[in-house]
């Protein structure tokens, strides 16, 4: 699903959301109802779920990567389970290269039984929070600092997938990006039984893009995240360019990017997602950033999964 986001998602008093807000009940009322009929359905292994409430452009995936390797460490056959969306085959490429094991259903309730058919003894949900056939024994919330709830009001007239007071079913909140109090201290007034933990992401091979001027573009959930990255490490950003989500490029609007970077002798630098799809037309000079997501009081972070696990 390609999400674009328009700018009075970010204001409160925009005559445009504020229009939108019956639409708005009408999607809580669905959830509601999702919620009250839907039937439930429990596992024999643990089931641990990265979700979100902002709609894309939290971290889910990078975090569920780190998730699955901390449950293995503790000895768990491991899965990733992933609904399937064809629009989205960068997300599963990525994942195939990050994790051992993998299961895309369009039914999570299926890939999660194809799963404990190969011997899987835990499973990460990548995504899955609003999924009410689930039943989890853990639901890790992701935010980004820069964008954490938007105008506070659900789609269409802001961008939560649900309202925020639904935070109360998780356990734990990873915030990715500085430490905001305030934030917290909305979420403690939710469930105070939620622990809430930061992460940012640390960039991999960035010094070889130091003194060179840089065309950076991205088609992910906030792209401008990835933006004020690369210029928080330091590089020389000369031009930015935005698509949305799940961007499906042509070989036209690639060669359209690398005329740009010649005529403006600018390297080309995208992200690892984005390269997942562009990397079947073959074009020279596309440079991809891949990161780590580093965990802050991680060892806490660690012993919190741990008690989850059955």
């Amino acid at each position: 699903m390609k999400i674009y986001k328009p700018k009075f998602w970010r204001n409160n008093f925009n005559i445009i959301s504020i229009l939108l807000i019956p639409l708005a009940f009408l999607v809580e009322l669905i959830n509601f109802l999702k919620k009250i009929f839907v039937k439930q359905k429990k596992f024999d292994i643990p089931v641990i779920c990265i979700g979100n409430i902002y709609l894309g452009g939290t971290g889910k995936t990078p975090l569920s990567f780190e998730v699955v390797k901390i449950i293995e460490s503790f000895k768990y056959k491991t899965a990733l389970v992933k609904k399937f969306y064809k629009k989205q085959m960068d997300e599963i490429i990525l994942s195939e290269g990050k994790v051992d094991n993998i299961l895309t259903d369009t039914s999570r309730v299926k890939a999660i039984k194809q799963a404990i058919d190969s011997g899987i003894q835990a499973v990460v949900l990548d995504d899955g929070f609003q999924d009410h056939s689930v039943y989890k024994d853990l639901n890790i919330i992701c935010f980004n600092a820069n964008q954490l709830i938007g105008n506070g009001r659900v789609i269409p007239a802001g961008p939560l997938r649900e309202n925020l007071s639904n935070l109360k079913k998780s356990q734990i909140v990873v915030i990715n990006g500085k430490k905001n109090i305030l934030f917290e201290k909305k979420i403690n007034q939710i469930s105070k039984k939620i622990n809430i933990y930061y992460s940012e992401y640390t960039p991999k091979n960035i010094k070889k893009f130091h003194n060179k001027n840089i065309l950076a573009f991205a088609g992910i959930g906030n792209p401008e995240n990835f933006f004020d990255l690369l210029k928080r490490y330091k590089l020389n950003v000369k031009k930015t360019i935005h698509f949305p989500d799940h961007h499906n490029y042509t070989k036209k609007e690639l060669l359209k990017i690398k005329e740009i970077a010649k005529k403006n002798k600018l390297e080309i630098i995208t992200t690892e997602k984005d390269y997942c799809r562009i990397e079947n037309f073959r074009i020279k000079n596309f440079n991809k950033l891949p990161v780590k997501l580093k965990i802050k009081q991680k060892k806490e972070f660690i012993k919190n999964i741990r008690k989850h696990l059955r």
